[in-house]
């Protein structure tokens, strides 16, 4: 029996089982467990030797059979069998896709520049601007306060030509202002109210699509009201001129600055002229009539009506350049 498990050891050993671990098996077979003289004992002891070897070298031989198989499975999966290859894949060699910005970008949505003054053209026949306006004026030829009025500007324009249009405009105003001495009524502050409808000459002068820089001088007529807070008063006693309608003249510009193709955000600057006349005479000074000049301007929005065009044609000078 002996002999036939180191046979059984030795095949083990050539099939890979480490020479000094069957070398440590040979000398347990070997070796006595009693001593020399123990007939039954050692006998007994013997046959329980025999099986426990057996059984000891079995569980030995699966465990090492075993930790054999599983390194060559670690070996496996660290190394992969290459797959096979069709032709078609051999011949052409794979490309790896590269990812630049505007592949990038997609994955968040494509960012589109949208320009609100690309559409801007100076090529409208018509347009209309409406402002809050502010207006200094005197309610008489010899006062001391002047007074400082609010209101609203409206302007309407017609082109001609690219650089040349008419332009109307009606401005209201209205305000308070200081008197001379009235006593025994020591009336402070009277209202006083002025009407402007003037219309003239527009011509457009620098310009882009950002913006652009106009002129214009328009004439006509002013409506002032001077006498109703004055109960009754004659105005000359105020230094006031009465009501009444008398010619005046606005002369300035327009600064425009483009929010999109028909909206615009103007301001109009202004040096206002009136001539007011008066039946009697202020108590200081016997002159009937007087020029005023004073400053005014507003600021508003302007929208082009830009579906009726003029024409550019350097030909016709009615429509042309």
């Amino acid at each position: 029996m002996g002999k036939g498990f180191d046979q059984e050891l030795g095949g083990t050993a050539r099939n890979g089982a480490p020479a000094r671990l069957i070398e440590m098996l040979s000398k347990l077979l070997c070796c006595r467990i009693v001593r020399y003289r123990g007939g039954p004992v050692s006998c007994l002891m013997m046959h329980l030797q025999a099986r426990f070897s057996f059984l000891f070298a079995v569980v030995l031989a699966l465990g090492v059979c075993a930790g054999a198989r599983m390194q060559a499975q670690d070996a496996g999966s660290q190394n992969p069998p290459a797959q096979p290859q069709s032709s078609s894949s051999q011949s052409q060699p794979t490309q790896t896709p590269t990812q630049g910005p505007d592949a990038q970008n997609s994955n968040y949505g494509v960012y589109i520049a949208v320009d609100p003054l690309a559409n801007v053209r100076y090529d409208n026949r018509y347009d209309v601007s409406v402002g809050m306006a502010y207006d200094h004026m005197k309610a008489g030829p010899s006062l001391l306060q002047g007074a400082n009025l609010g209101g609203l500007d409206g302007d309407f324009s017609f082109w001609l030509t690219r650089h040349w249009g008419l332009e109307g405009s009606g401005r209201a105003y209205v305000g308070t202002s200081g008197t001379a001495p009235n006593s025994p009524n020591n009336i402070k502050g009277p209202m006083v109210k002025q009407y402007f409808f003037v219309g003239g000459a527009e011509w457009l002068g620098p310009h882009n699509k950002h913006g652009a820089m106009l002129a214009h001088a328009m004439f006509g007529g002013v409506y002032g009201n001077f006498q109703k807070d004055l109960l009754g008063q004659p105005p000359a006693k105020f230094d006031f001129y009465y009501n009444q309608t008398a010619p005046a003249a606005i002369v300035g510009g327009s600064i425009d600055l483009n929010r999109s193709e028909h909206w615009v955000f103007r301001i109009n600057p202004d040096a206002v002229m009136t001539h007011y006349t008066f039946s009697d005479a202020p108590y200081t000074t016997s002159s009937y009539k007087q020029y005023d000049l004073n400053f005014a301007i507003s600021v508003g929005a302007e929208y082009r009506f830009t579906k009726s065009k003029r024409s550019t044609k350097k030909a016709n000078w009615a429509s042309g350049w």
